[in-house]
């Protein structure tokens, strides 16, 4: 946990009353996590960002301290969501946006609807495609189970899906506890509202990616079986304004824990220059 000072902060919001941690110092940062985490899995890289940057932790809907609706929603309201965020903390210059799996969904959006609200984008272990249909029917079968036997017991398959097997094993024992962790915590009805939102309804968002003109950093573990690295080269080339690096890590929230100093310092980079990394 970072030894800066930090303040927590409610916000209304389309979705809902949405929890905000803010800490360090400087020009604005949001920060959204992947689905099934919440804002305490930026852990490892929180410290040393927020020296450079004053970082807004978002918890989703129906994650960490956000309860989240107890209806259909899409990634749009999520958009809009955060765009309220940006608004009722009055930050009112281009932030820099650092987005996980389900955050960087939120951050593609953001870019293309309101592209004058952010500086940069970053995503870590973010596809760009709706889930294939075998695991299309895994999850749903998941977000079956969870809504009749809860988070518990089903904590190991979401510690496999977002770790994976990479790194050492130090850290990757932390990843795994603290994925654990935050799948355990956060509102149980609201978590199977956002899987089912979010998880079976999710979008095709390639044609957005191209779009999408704001310097893009994508960073993706690189044995991350649910995240095709050739596919995402391809994405990224096809972008305007955006570089792809691979990172160890075997799943979509492995890089903040197993490759934790790279991705900090690429992007402390990124935020700096404004530039993209060359790799």
């Amino acid at each position: 946990m970072s030894t800066q000072h930090s303040e927590v902060s409610v916000v209304e919001t389309v979705l809902g009353p949405l929890s905000v941690t803010r800490t360090g110092s400087g020009q604005p940062a949001f920060l959204w996590h992947s689905m099934f985490l919440d804002s305490e899995t930026f852990d490892p890289v929180t410290e040393k960002l927020g020296r450079h940057r004053e970082l807004f932790l978002v918890d989703g809907p129906g994650h960490g301290n956000s309860p989240g609706p107890r209806e259909i929603y899409d990634l749009h309201d999520c958009a809009v969501a955060a765009v309220q965020l940006l608004d009722a903390f009055r930050v009112d210059t281009p932030v820099d946006w650092l987005g996980n799996a389900w955050g960087g969904h939120v951050g593609i959006l953001l870019a293309e609807g309101w592209p004058s609200r952010l500086r940069t984008l970053t995503m870590i272990g973010t596809p760009a495609y709706p889930l294939p249909t075998a695991q299309r029917l895994k999850t749903a079968l998941l977000v079956g189970m969870f809504r009749v036997i809860g988070p518990s017991r089903l904590s190991g398959l979401v510690v496999d899906a977002l770790v994976g097997a990479d790194g050492e094993p130090g850290s990757r024992a932390a990843a795994e506890e603290a994925v654990r962790d935050s799948f355990r915590r956060g509102d149980k009805q609201g978590k199977y509202w956002a899987m089912r939102s979010l998880m079976l309804r999710r979008p095709d968002l390639s044609a957005v990616f191209e779009r999408v003109q704001t310097p893009t950093l994508l960073i993706a573990g690189q044995n991350d079986a649910m995240y095709d690295l050739d596919k995402a080269e391809l994405l990224a080339a096809a972008m305007p304004n955006a570089v792809l690096m691979p990172v160890a890590g075997g799943g979509h929230a492995a890089p903040l824990y197993v490759a934790a100093d790279e991705v900090s310092q690429a992007v402390l980079e990124f935020w700096d220059t404004g530039r993209l990394p060359v790799r």
